[in-house]
């Protein structure tokens, strides 16, 4: 009789399960030194070792001859649990046994020695489909079962399980395996059943388990199903998905913005055997890896790829910024989500989503916004933004090209009139104004940050130089002029700002204060130079 691959390459020691070696190793020295727990709880996803593992430590607390911790596999105790004979070793599938009822017959059957074993063990898989009456029947149970009772809870979802089950038992989480240690187990398989298989299959494979043995196990045997050697191309077909070429071919069509490659990719799965959905994950794996690419300085440490596949989503990347990376993902994200209702069409979704990824301004969210930003400044960085030559455009050049004749006419003017304009020059300025100095407000800034008391008084404060060189304060009254002589450390503050502007050493004897609300003070801004060239007749 025909035996499935993953029943027939079961692991029976704790040395052959393959990736669990943070788990395997503490079982084996409980085994070895007889200080097992009453209960264990195993969680982590399917096809990571679970099961085999509960089955395992089943012979091993029942060996007669353990070695070094595993079961024998050759005494009566380990034979009997092969075949199944051995009644002290009970397995129940809490999914379809949830009741109170059947944690009631454990109950009533633990308080009985074992027929034929040492220890009674019961193996409960998928414990958390158990009830909430059940969970509450197995609690006294579980904390203080009989001695020769061993409980082995299974688990696949640890966050539907009671906190009041999960901590009375040893907890145990299994990994995911990973993709290098399931491909190694592959290609043993594959030898010893006389299965040809590349290893680059192989590792597809392992890709597509998704860090489940039993999974990889059970689709190498699918490939084989058609005795030919198995390649890459032979487990897309068999498996159904689209392969690395048709998605890449695709993320260049969508940067290219090539609608016939895209209607015809989608019309080539439609036409197959292969189902959009899955194709759809395909390509939001491979704008993953585009997108770790983009981001990660050691992007090939967190990629499960081939040298070739890497080379292949590294030159794919680059025709995309991180902006309209995230953009597309959360559109494929978006549509995943759509394709899986009942009623969707799946092949109108994906089209529609293509062509909104193709082009951004059919989407008004921010996602899409940052994409064109980025495009845009990718554009100018690379020189190759121009714009179109439009009415509107002309006449702005035209504008830009009589400003720039006026400015070097009155440039010209400037020259040939020797008139020499120093915005930073604190001369009086004519017409009996006075020239404000260009930095006074950002030294009353310094001033205030040493001394705050007097900011008040010299924030509506101005100041000019006078003929002779000294700095003159313009400030309201006679009372702010009196409460910043009135400290000795704010004339040292004001002075020493005063000098480090000035280039030279300003004392208080060269600050002299005035007190005036005249309004013959310009600043040298746009309004200053104005009024410059204007007393100038420039």
């Amino acid at each position: 009789m025909h035996q499935a691959l993953y029943r027939k390459w079961r692991p029976t020691t704790f040395d052959d399960v393959c990736g669990q070696e943070h788990i395997t190793s503490v079982l084996k020295y409980e085994c070895e030194n007889n200080k097992f727990s009453h209960a264990y709880l195993f969680c982590g996803s399917r096809g990571t070792g679970k099961t085999t593992c509960a089955k395992i430590l089943a012979k091993a607390v029942n060996c007669e001859a353990p070695v070094n911790g595993s079961p024998c596999g050759k005494c009566p105790s380990c034979l009997a649990i092969d075949s199944g004979s051995a009644t002290d070793v009970l397995e129940m599938d809490a999914a379809s046994n949830n009741g109170v009822d059947n944690i009631r017959d454990i109950r009533d059957e633990v308080v009985y020695t074992p027929s034929m074993l040492k220890y009674r063990v019961y193996i409960v898989d998928e414990v958390h489909m158990l009830s909430t009456s059940a969970f509450n029947a197995l609690l006294k149970t579980l904390e203080e079962p009989p001695a020769h009772v061993v409980f082995i809870l299974a688990t696949t979802e640890l966050h539907k399980l009671p906190s009041t089950i999960i901590s009375r038992c040893q907890r145990f989480d299994f990994r995911r395996i990973s993709i290098p240690v399931i491909t190694e187990r592959l290609l043993k398989i594959a030898e010893n059943e006389d299965i040809k298989i590349q290893k680059s299959a192989a590792q597809l494979l392992a890709k597509l388990a998704m860090g489940g043995m039993r999974d990889a196990v059970s689709l190498l045997e699918l490939c084989a199903g058609t005795r030919k050697e198995i390649t890459e191309e032979l487990v897309a077909d068999t498996v159904g998905i689209s392969g690395r070429e048709s998605t890449s071919r695709l993320a260049r069509a969508i940067a290219e913005k090539d609608y016939e490659t895209i209607f015809a990719t989608i019309a080539e799965v439609v036409s197959s055997s292969k189902d959009i959905a899955v194709f759809w994950q395909d390509l939001m794996s491979f704008y993953r890896d585009m997108l770790v690419i983009k981001t990660a300085k050691d992007a090939r440490k967190y990629l499960d790829l081939t040298e070739s596949e890497a080379e292949q989503i590294e030159s794919s990347a680059e025709l995309f910024s991180k902006e309209t990376l995230i953009y597309h993902c959360r559109i494929l994200e978006s549509v995943h989500a759509n394709m899986q209702r009942t009623n969707a069409n799946a092949r109108l979704s994906a089209e529609m989503a293509l062509i909104r990824m193709c082009d951004e301004t059919l989407d008004a969210s921010n996602e899409a916004l940052a994409a064109r930003i980025a495009t845009l400044e990718d554009k100018i960085n690379s020189g190759s933004f121009k714009i179109e030559p439009t009415p509107q455009n002309e006449a702005l050049k035209a504008v830009q090209k009589e400003e720039k004749s006026e400015a070097k006419v009155a440039k010209t003017a400037l020259v040939e009139q020797n008139v020499k304009v120093n915005v930073a020059s604190t001369e009086s300025a004519p017409s009996g104004k006075k020239r404000a100095l260009p930095y006074w407000p950002e030294a009353v800034e310094k001033i205030c940050k040493g001394d705050p008391t007097i900011s008040g008084f010299l924030k509506s404060s101005k100041s000019y130089k006078n003929g002779d060189g000294n700095i003159v304060l313009r400030v309201d009254s006679d009372f702010s002029v009196s409460m910043i002589k009135a400290r000795k450390s704010t004339l040292e503050t004001l002075s020493a700002v005063l000098s480090s502007y000035e280039g030279r050493q300003i004392s208080a004897a060269n600050i002299i204060f005035e007190v005036s609300h005249d309004n013959d003070i310009i600043d040298i801004g746009r309004e200053g130079i104005e009024e410059i060239i204007k007393d100038n007749d420039l």
